[in-house]
């Protein structure tokens, strides 16, 4: 096996690619660690400090940034975004820019199994359970549990999804 980039994607040097991975055209991938046999499309953009586990299909115009750890088997869908700060601002209070010290990063984790459609914004600070299924356009603010269906602007759970993503239960 070997690790395909595509020539116009920028992967520093310090990243950590598994075997097997295929990252496309025009992504980014900073001081992060991806696993073994990851999808990896165009124009994505995965941080520093950033881990993926094995087998993640992260389709084009994704953003993962600091603080969020992504693990085995995930499916980010098309232009997902996560967030890692829960009060951005450009400025302090002073009016002074603010440094890469002035920015409190807020922990997400996405688990094994979980399908994340396309559109969807992930707000800092949650937990995705195993094998959970969040709808397209969905804005997630708080944890999906284990095999949860959940979608909305507020994401609500509405259901139970089988490790396939068919549903088994709506509530």
């Amino acid at each position: 096996m070997t690790i395909f980039i595509h020539p116009t994607a920028k992967v520093d040097d310090t990243a950590k690619i598994g075997e097997g991975t295929k990252i496309w055209d025009y992504a980014r991938v900073r001081n992060a660690v991806i696993g073994e046999n990851c999808i990896i499309g165009k124009n994505v953009y995965i941080d520093e400090g950033v881990v993926i586990g094995n087998n993640c299909k992260i389709q084009n115009n994704v953003s993962v940034y600091h603080g969020v750890t992504v693990e085995e088997g995930v499916f980010l869908g098309p232009s997902v975004i996560t967030t890692n700060d829960k009060n951005p601002r450009a400025i302090n209070p002073d009016g002074t820019q603010k440094s890469a010290t002035d920015w409190e990063i807020t922990k997400t984790l996405i688990k094994s199994g979980a399908s994340i459609g396309a559109g969807s914004v992930i707000v800092c600070g949650v937990i995705l359970g195993k094998w959970c299924l969040v709808g397209s356009g969905s804005c997630v603010t708080k944890d999906i549990p284990d095999y949860g269906l959940a979608y909305g602007n507020p994401a609500k759970v509405h259901g139970k999804v089988d490790e396939s993503g068919n549903i088994v239960e709506r509530y």
